[in-house]
Formats: structure tokens, sequence, C-alpha cells
């Protein structure tokens, strides 16, 4: 083993800090001949981000090369197992890009004649990833040409590059097949590809080399026969990785949970290092006088034998680690065994510096409770220096500096509001509660007088480049208030125009003033602060800026009524109010950690149950409160589950259930898997639930058959995440599908989720496809 690793990160974010990638790749998908722009702009953003890890003091830098939409995507690229349906797909690798390059992208994103793979929530957290599609016959070669060059640039500019790779466990237990073969019983031959390119990592000068294990912080040790086997079929592969590696050190990253296991596991055969989260899992167990350190006393597994990247500094959330309390954590853990200090997990989910966050310019304290990115960076590297003694007087006045910062953070009083606290201690549970749904079905058929099959869109509408010029125009003064607020009025009243053309029964106000879903409540809400350009990765080319919120929530004003009411004053067809509900209003946001996110979600809820009231005084008869995260945040572990399921559903349920029966409630979900948790949709207890569906194969069709789902439901039956518009047989077919899993009574016929992302013409026509599949359907129904 060569000398351990002090101090260095999980990973690394990739999309650069003025999002230079997103804008290459979108160029590039308008125009392929720019490949040789993109490649430059990819190379410029890893050389740049290894050139800051290296001056900021850390002795190891992990890199995944170039990475153009998705480490998961990379991986199946990486072993030759990209969708066989995109093998014909001519690339532009020439112009610098990997060869592959088009036949990645065609994967991820589909084409006009090929759909996409299906993407989901990485874990527990808002970055999606694309799934790995796989079959009984499928086979893994190795197409490393990609990484091999990048390492070696990186090896040759002095970088201590650490190559990153995506555990063979991990890989194929979020792989789905095609054919309903068991994509674990390739877990060998992943095992064989990695251990073919270990040598080839090892002969361009790798010195360690990383695979991400998340996977082994779920529920993978249960007690049953097949999941022993399965650990002992991962702790066999990987003794193979160690023999194949020769003098390289291979270190098992995992994160978002306990690593224990993962030492258990995988102890004593070898492996050099482990990366441990010893941030997460404490949320709702934080008081007042707690840090986001987690106690040494973990990892009942690893006696010392091998090094321990301990994980102290937060990788998820943006909030200032105190640095006494946390080298506390790290010497007793280095009076076991050898310690370096790392972060919780990547750094691809925070922003990358504080340095160029303007909007805290005039919010000192703010912005002293909070570490981006290159602070989290400069937190790894003093705790290091502290923790080898070489730690200089600047160290110790950050120690000093960080501790003051944290506890001005409990004491202030911009985190608490007592009118507030007095009216969540009043809640009851008759006050989450509606009456039976039977019963609220019969009085809104009544009121709407909808058709059967009713269709809808689920919110957004395209943000086209006139909308998104105008919002600029407001930030930079070239549009008074008054003209903006005009130009989005104009806005509503033609997308009004369309649906109404194009046959919707329930219209959408299209949400032209809305930059983001969460961001646009958060700019009008108490206890939250929204960022400039705090973006982070969402999934390839999208890019979110997750606002702060660090104090007790409350509505000074209504949010949404104005929009409804100029929406409405242009039909007589029903209008949607469009709320974010609580759950996700946490989920996209960083979220305070001094006090249990149930708690949390209670204050946003209350806000919310606020505008569904003024909403309906404003004459809403159909409000949505989109739920999308609600699975997102679902504990890894099972025995966690059920108290966070009841927060979450008890919060929609304050928000929703203060209207009267008449008023229908939707909620919608998207991007990740809710089979197993469709009992849980029924708690929610929405009239109407749309979830994404399409791009997944419709498979919630059959959680909702065999669970008896009696409440609304509209799978979504059209991918807006594709550049393609849906065939009209398509749309028949998943629509038929859905016949035959729900009564038709209860089908709704929507997309799968929200449409700022696409342009009109692709709009309309997906639209007319959807709402012929609806008539038609109708016609048989009423047959």
């Amino acid at each position: 083993m060569t000398a351990q690793i002090n101090a260095t990160v999980a990973g690394v974010p990739r999309i650069g800090p003025k999002r230079e990638l997103k804008k290459a790749l979108e160029t590039y998908w308008k125009d392929d001949s720019t490949g040789r722009n993109l490649a430059t702009v990819a190379t410029q953003l890893v050389n740049q981000q290894a050139d800051n890890l290296t001056e900021a003091g850390l002795d190891s830098v992990p890199t995944i090369g170039r990475s153009f939409y998705d480490s998961m995507l990379d991986t199946s690229a990486l072993l030759g197992a990209l969708p066989t349906r995109v093998a014909d797909i001519d690339d532009h690798g020439n112009d610098g890009l990997p060869a592959f390059i088009d036949r990645l992208f065609a994967a991820a994103r589909g084409t006009a004649e090929l759909p996409a793979s299906a993407m989901t929530k990485w874990f527990d957290t808002n970055y999606h990833y694309i799934v790995p599609e796989l079959a009984a016959d499928t086979e893994f070669r190795l197409d490393d040409a990609a990484l091999l060059a990048d390492l070696g640039d990186q090896l040759t500019r002095g970088t201590a590059a650490r190559p990153v790779l995506i555990g063979p466990l991990t890989y194929l237990s979020l792989a789905r097949t095609t054919d309903g073969s068991d994509a674990l019983t390739h877990l060998e031959e992943v095992f064989e590809a990695y251990a073919r390119l270990l040598p080839r990592l090892a002969e361009r000068g790798a010195a360690w080399v990383q695979f991400d294990e998340p996977y082994l912080v779920t529920d993978v040790d249960r007690d049953d026969a097949r999941k022993a086997d399965l650990l002992a079929r991962t702790r066999a592969g990987y003794e193979a990785l160690v023999a194949a590696a020769g003098d390289t050190n291979l270190l098992v990253q995992t994160y978002f949970g306990d690593g224990d296991l993962a030492i258990g596991t995988l102890s004593g055969i070898g492996i050099a290092a482990f990366g441990v989260d010893l941030v997460t899992g404490r949320t709702d167990e934080r008081q007042a006088d707690d840090t986001n350190v987690a106690d040494a006393d973990l990892l009942p597994s690893w006696t010392g034998t091998e090094q321990l990247l301990a994980g102290v500094v937060d990788g998820r959330n943006i909030w200032r680690t105190d640095l006494a309390r946390a080298l506390e954590t790290l010497k007793t853990l280095a009076a076991r065994g050898p310690v370096g200090v790392s972060t919780s997990s990547s750094l691809l989910h925070v922003p990358y510096s504080l340095a160029q966050e303007t909007s805290l310019d005039n919010d000192p304290q703010l912005r002293s409770w909070l570490a981006f990115g290159a602070e989290k960076v400069a937190e790894v590297a003093v705790l290091s220096r502290l923790l080898t003694g070489t730690e200089t007087e600047d160290d110790e006045t950050a120690v000093a500096v960080a501790h003051d910062a944290v506890a001005g953070r409990r004491a202030s009083e911009r985190t608490r509001n007592s009118v507030l606290r007095t009216r969540t201690d009043a809640v009851t549970d008759a006050d989450r509660r509606r009456n039976p749904f039977d019963q609220r079905r019969e009085v809104q058929e009544q009121e709407l007088g909808l058709p059967p099959l009713p269709t809808t869109t689920i919110g957004s509408f395209p943000q086209t480049t006139e909308i998104r010029q105008a919002r600029a125009k407001l930030r930079k003064g070239e549009l008074t208030a008054g003209q903006y607020h005009q130009a989005m009025v104009d806005e509503v009243k033609d997308v009004i125009e369309r649906q109404e053309a194009l046959g919707l029964d329930v219209l959408v106000h299209g949400e032209p003033e809305r930059n983001d879903m969460v961001q646009y409540f958060s700019e009008q809400l108490d206890g939250y602060h929204s960022t400039d350009l705090a973006w982070v990765q969402s999934y390839g080319s999208r890019c979110v800026r997750p606002p702060i919120l660090f104090g007790d929530v409350t509505r000074p004003e209504p949010m949404t009524v104005e929009w409804f009411r100029v929406a409405q004053s242009f039909t007589d067809k029903p209008v949607k109010g469009m709320l974010t509900g609580p759950v996700t209003m946490l989920a996209w946001s960083f979220v305070r950690d001094d006090q249990p996110l149930g708690a949390t979600a209670d204050q946003v809820a209350l806000a919310l149950r606020d505008e569904i009231s003024d909403l309906v005084d404003a004459g809403a008869k159909i409000i949505q409160v989109d739920e999308p995260a609600i699975r997102e945040l679902l504990p890894l572990r099972a025995s966690q589950q059920p108290a966070y399921l009841a927060w979450a559903v008890g919060a929609f349920r304050l928000a929703t259930a203060g209207v009267d029966d008449a008023t229908q409630i939707h909620t919608h979900m998207c991007y990740s898997e809710f089979n197993e948790l469709i009992g849980t949709v029924g708690d929610l207890d929405a009239d109407v639930t749309s979830i994404e569906a399409s791009r997944n194969g419709m498979r919630v069709l059959h959680a909702l058959r065999d669970s008896g789902f009696e409440l609304g439901v509209g799978p979504g039956v059209w991918d807006i995440h594709s550049p393609r518009v849906p065939e009209q047989d398509e749309v028949d077919t998943l629509l038929n599908e859905a016949l035959e899993a729900v009564p038709a009574r209860q089908l709704w016929v929507n997309p799968d989720c929200g449409l700022k992302t696409r342009g009109w013409d692709e709009t309309t026509a997906s639209i007319k496809v959807l709402v012929a599949a609806a008539e038609k359907a109708r016609a048989s129904v009423n047959a």
C-alpha cells in the first residue's frame, strides 16, 4: 500500500461553476458540428477542478474524466452496454469527443425515432441517473479509450488523479432488464470487466481507484439467504479486483447512510480504504446543540486494518461545519486506526463556491452560516492539517470562526417565529382529514361536469426565448415591473387559447412567470433565501438553484392567486391552481438541519393551506399540489421509512385538507419508483394523482391494479423529456393498458411531467396525439 490519503473529497461536480458544460451541451445538441467546442469545455472544467483541489491542499483528486451527462450512463458506455437500439447511430468522436458520444446522448435523450432510456432519482437525492438497460444475453465489452485518455491527461499534468467508477453491485442493482431477467446474474461479468480495466489504469499511473458502492447502505443485508449470497459474491468479486489491481490501491466509497455494512462485507481482503458518510442519518434526531457530524461510535465493523476516509464534512447540504466537533470525531476514530478526511458524499449536490453568490452580498450573517463546494474543500484541508499536526495559525482561527458561526445560527432570532410555532402546536389530526373520497367524488363530478377520461397537462408550458428574455430584461432594468407583468399576462392568454384550440378539458396557466417550481415559492416565503448563481446539476444539462431554507416558514401574502384569476378570466373551462407541495419544497431546497424535517414540513404546509384557501375564494375548483419528491426522500433503510412517511403524508394532508368536498385536489409525482409506494399515494388522499409512467414502461400500472387503487389517477402517456412526438399508436396502446389497470371513472389522460423544457411545435403535435387517444378511448368506453 502506498502512503495513505490525508485529504480528499468523495466526488466532484462537472456542470461548471457558470454552467459552462450545460451551454456547450445544448449547443452541440442543436449543431453537432460544435463537437470540438464541447470537448474543449469539458476538458477545461476537469482541469480547473483538479487544479482547485490540488491548490486547496488535497492529496488525492477524484475524477470521472469528462462526463457529458451522467456517471451511470458513463458506466454503461464504459462496459459496452448502451441500449442495443442505439447501436447503429453514427457518432462524431472525431472532434475530440468519445467515440460513443452520440449513442450516449441518444440513450439519455432519445431521438426523433428512438425513445430515451428510463431516468430516475439517484437514491434519495434530486440528482437523476439514466437507468441501465440490460438483458440475459448482454455482453460486457470494455470501451475504455476515453477514460484512459482522460486519466492520462490528468496524470501528465501532475494531478494525483483517482479514477472513480460505479461499483458492480450498485450498477446492477439499479439496472433494469428488457426481458424480465435478473440484472444481478451479471455480477461476476461486471467484476471481470473491471478486473481487465484495473491493470490498464495502473499502467497509466493510477495510484488509487475508487469504486462507489452506495447500494451497500440499503437493506441488502437483511436476513435473507439470497441477499447473504449476494454479499458473498460481492466480497469474492472485490477480492478478485484487489488481485488484478497489483500495486494500485482500491477505495470503496459509500454515502447516504451507514458504511458499516460495506466494511463488514469487504474488510480483510486487501481493500486499501473505505470512504464513509458520517453525516447522513441524524437530521430528525438533531436538537439545537447538535452538529452535522455523527458520533464516532459508528462503524463497529471497522477494526483499523484498512484506512478510513471519514466523511465529516457534509457533501449534500450547505451548512458550515463545526470544525472543533468534527476534529473530535476524527481524533476518536484515529485512535482506532489510520484516518483521512473527506466529505460525506460527492460535491455534485452543492453549488461550486460562495465567492460567486451575489445574493448574499447584503447578508453577511447568512453567508457566515454557509459552506458551498469550495468552502467544504477548504474545511477538509483544515481538518486534515489539524489531524496530522501540520496546522497553521490560520487553521486555528478557522476553527474558532466556524464554531462562532454555528453557535450564532443556533441562537439567531431569524430562525424562529413564535406566532407560527403557536399555530403548529395547535394542529390536530382533524386538520389533516377530509370527508371520504366517494362522498367527495360525487360532489366534484356534479360541480365540474367533465367527460370520461378528462385530459389535462401537468402545469408548465414552454418557457420560450421571449419569456426568458423578458425575465432577463426585468433583472437588468430594461423592462418595468408593469411591462413585465403585462408580457406575462399576454403569455397566459396565449397558453389558454392554445389549450382550448387543442381540446384539453382542464387547463393550466402555463407558469410563464415561474423560474422554478420551488424557487418561485421560496422567493415569496419568509424563512427562505433564494440564490442567484448557486447552480447544481439535476440531470444532463438541467440545472437548478435550490433555495436555502434557514428559518421558520411563513407566507406574507398570497403567491399565485392573481395568476389564477388572470388565467380563469380567459376561459370558461376549469383552470387548475398550481402549487408545490411541502415535501418537495424541502427536498429541492437546502433545508435547515436544526429541527426535525417533519416540523419544517408542517410549517410549509400551513403556508400552502392558506394559499389554497385563497385560491378557492378566488374561484378555483381544482388545485394541484405537486409532490414529485415524496418518493425521493424515502429513507434507504426500511426501518426508517414509516416515521418519514408519517410526517410526509401528514404535511401534505395538512396543506390540502382545509377545503370542502367540491374542491378537487390533484397531486403530481415523477421520476422516482412509485410502485412500492402505491399505499402511500392513497394515504395522501388527493382526489387525482398524475404519475410519470411512459418513460418507465407504465410499470406503475401493475401496482395500481394489484392494490385496488380507488382514487383518480393519470399515469403519464407521453414522455416529455425526450425530444420526439409520440406516435398515435404508441399513446393509444399506453392508454389502453391504463384502462386495463384502472376503471375508466378514475382515469385521467396527461403527459408525464410539465412542458417548460419543450418547444411549441412538438408540444402542440404531442397534445394533439394525446387528445385524439383520449377521444378514441372514450368512444370505446361509452360503446
